[in-house]
């Protein structure tokens, strides 16, 4: 079958510059969803995004669907045919639903009897027809939450849609899609080259806007473009380093179709203020990069990416520099009036700030919360007093003029005013510390101060909504609760802390007089536990281990995760199958046998078989070695250990029977197989795990 490239852009209005690189990402699937539902045979994808164009690239397509053999089934033999051999009304009417004669059908012989079967050949409709059904299904699909019409068109789009391409080959589709009728036409950039041009194929589709047009319509050559421009242009004219966001730079790559990279410089008076402060001023407002020097100290400089080559580019430069002087300028302002007022004066604002409804004020919450980190400080090793003092001025300063400009400056501009006031430096670092991680990967809190506050606040607003029954439901979580649950096993995990999540949720649950949901504590725990699973999925173990160490319910979870590593180191040996298959043995004969009522204790002297003299053996020494380890929660060496019973007991399940005559005898050897699995379940059960087939 014969194949050829296919193209499809849709020319428009400057397309949200966040939503730029998604919806390319969405376009791309669309259609290459559309094409494998369709049949259609194709080599690779190439997506094209700039700030007033989608377009997708489908190389080596098929001209159209392959043929496709079709059998339909129609009434049985002996209903078809009457006793004479004549067709029945049942024959006459399948026939006739088809469009065919009853000569023109053919018979099927199955083990359930023979069928009239009609049989033909669906011609595959060209390519050339069915894309652009295909494309309008890829853009209905985008990922739009609010789309808009214009003009007295009544189509809708995220922006107004001016142009449209739809090339097969060197041949033009064209249907309309979007209400406009395609052509070959595309183009280029708004100033340098305000005109249309023309596309002869898909394979010269970027080659025509890149020589012709000024403009870099490959999203991932121009973000590429950008960063080694900003780069080279901070080395070259400073001696110094620019600090690529790469959340900014996929910003700026969606607002820049011809980008040209420029330096502009501030007063050094600025850099009194935090650098912070002055990132979030140039980074938010004007999608500026910062440059800092080889001692990572900022420099009075900024990079700015104009979207055109200008003929006078100081002219540019100077117009950023105007700009961004007077939002420096405020930043100054807020961070010398913010200073006037120490934190510790700014509790009492915080008590007409609802924190929740049923759940009180900021201020109700950071009394809640100093009483809770107190206790934890002191269980982890560190100072309760600090601890309860950071969480007491944790959100003072969302009520600065800093943070109240700059949102994304909370817990760092707390950290900074604290140490303005002469706070404790743990003090001081809990209050930007709180926050951490505030994404996955996120860094955790240094400080034993900022562990207490940062799973404190987290653990109060878990008791808290559970208590009053808001916990999260679906994709609904507008306190962020799976967030702060991981956050807190996170902090917990990795910074070593002997905490135990029962303990701390009712310590929470004791703080509230609102709450209305019995067992709060356990309740929160339980969730969180669930969290582990998605966790540990992300590092490769299996649902599997997670499932054998959530059945035994540890509420520890540095105590869950040694557990989880161990299971899954234990998992890896050649006994592991073997002895998994061997606890679900047991673990069944034992529920049959009234499970807990079994008795543990083992009679030396009514054990008859030497299989099971000798597992009797094995158990008692491994017992012996053992229980210590676990007393330790050094689960790993533990289970290496109890891996030595494999053959013990298969030799006692092939040799011996459990369910003996004798009372006495089989009432002893169900307890030796409960001494058995009681081992296993020190640490996890282990019977969850896969089995040899």
């Amino acid at each position: 079958m014969a194949t050829q490239d296919f193209l499809v852009e849709l020319g428009t209005e400057e397309l949200p510059p966040k939503a730029l690189k998604p919806l390319s990402d969405a376009f791309n699937a669309g259609i290459q969803k559309g094409l494998q539902d369709a049949g259609i045979a194709f080599g690779k994808l190439e997506s094209f995004a700039a700030p007033r164009r989608l377009a997708v690239r489908v190389r080596d397509l098929a001209d159209a669907q392959p043929d496709k053999a079709v059998e339909k089934r129609g009434p049985a033999v002996k209903a078809a045919f009457d006793d004479a051999g004549n067709p029945t009304r049942a024959l006459t009417g399948f026939a006739t639903s088809l469009g065919v004669t009853p000569d023109q059908l053919d018979t099927l012989e199955t083990d359930k009897g023979a069928w009239v079967v009609f049989r033909t050949v669906e011609k595959g409709r060209p390519t050339a027809e069915l894309m652009p059904e295909l494309v309008e299904q890829a853009l209905a699909a985008l990922p739009i939450p609010k789309r808009m019409r214009w003009g007295a068109y009544r189509t809708e789009f995220v922006r107004p849609v001016h142009w449209a391409i739809m090339l097969f080959g060197n041949k033009v589709i064209d249907t309309p899609i979007m209400g406009l009728t395609p052509g070959n036409k595309t183009r280029g950039h708004r100033f340098h080259c305000p005109k249309s041009l023309i596309v002869p194929t898909p394979g010269d589709y970027e080659v025509v806007l890149k020589q012709e047009g000024y403009v870099l319509a490959d999203f991932a050559e121009r973000r590429e473009q950008i960063r080694a421009g900003v780069i080279a242009l901070a080395e070259k004219e400073a001696g110094g380093k620019a600090v690529i966001d790469d959340e900014l730079l996929d910003e700026v790559t969606a607002l820049n179709e011809w980008p040209v990279p420029l330096m502009g410089r501030f007063e050094e008076r600025f850099l009194e203020v935090p650098a912070e402060a002055l990132i979030s001023s140039m980074k938010e407002h004007q999608k500026y990069f910062h440059v800092v020097a080889a001692d990572g100290d900022m420099l009075p400089l900024f990079i700015t990416v104009a979207n055109l080559q200008s003929k006078d580019p100081a002219q540019v430069i100077s117009g950023n520099e105007k700009v961004i002087r007077p939002r420096l300028s405020d930043a100054a302002f807020f961070y010398e009036t913010d200073r006037k007022t120490r934190l510790e004066e700014r509790i009492d604002q915080l008590k007409p700030i609802v924190f929740q409804e049923k759940l009180g004020s900021l201020y109700d919450k950071s009394v809640r919360v100093a009483a809770l980190a107190k206790k934890i400080a002191e269980a982890i090793g560190g100072d309760p007093a600090q601890a309860e003092r950071a969480a007491m001025l944790a959100k003072t300063d969302l009520v600065t003029e800093m943070v109240l400009e700059f949102t994304d400056l909370q817990g760092i501009m707390g950290q900074y005013y604290a140490a303005n006031d002469g706070e404790a430096a743990d003090v001081a670092s809990a209050l930007n510390e709180q926050y951490m991680p505030r994404f996955a990967g996120d860094d955790l809190p240094t400080t034993l101060t900022g562990c207490a506050v940062a799973i404190a606040d987290r653990l109060d607003s878990l008791v808290g909504l559970f208590g009053i029954n808001q916990p999260p439901s679906g994709t609904r979580d507008p306190f962020a609760l799976r967030r702060a649950s991981l956050g807190v096993l996170r902090i917990i995990i990795e910074r070593q802390l002997p905490l135990d999540l029962q303990t701390c949720c009712q310590w929470a649950e004791d703080n509230f007089t609102v709450l209305t949901e019995k067992d709060t504590a356990a309740t929160v725990v339980d969730y969180m536990l669930e969290r582990f699973r998605a966790h540990y999925e992300e590092q490769g173990i299996g649902a599997e281990v997670y499932l054998a160490v959530h059945a035994r319910r540890p509420t520890q979870p540095l105590d869950f995760d040694r557990r989880v590593k161990a299971v899954e180191a234990f998992r890896q040996l050649p006994e592991a199958q073997a002895l998994a298959s061997a606890n679900k043995r047991v673990s069944n004969i034992l529920t049959k046998q009234g499970g807990d009522t079994v008795a543990e204790s083992v009679d030396r002297n009514l054990l008859q078989d030497q299989a099971e003299q000798a597992l009797a053996e094995q158990i008692s020494q491994q017992a012996d070695k053992v229980l210590p380890l676990f007393e330790q929660g050094d689960y790993a060496t533990a289970l290496s250990s109890l891996a030595s019973l494999r053959e013990p007991v298969d030799n006692f399940f092939d040799e011996v029977m459990v369910m003996a005559e004798d009372e006495a005898i089989r009432n002893n050897r169900l307890a030796m197989l409960n001494q058995l699995r009681n081992l296993f379940l020190r640490v996890a059960d282990i019977s969850l795990l896969p089995t040899a087939s």
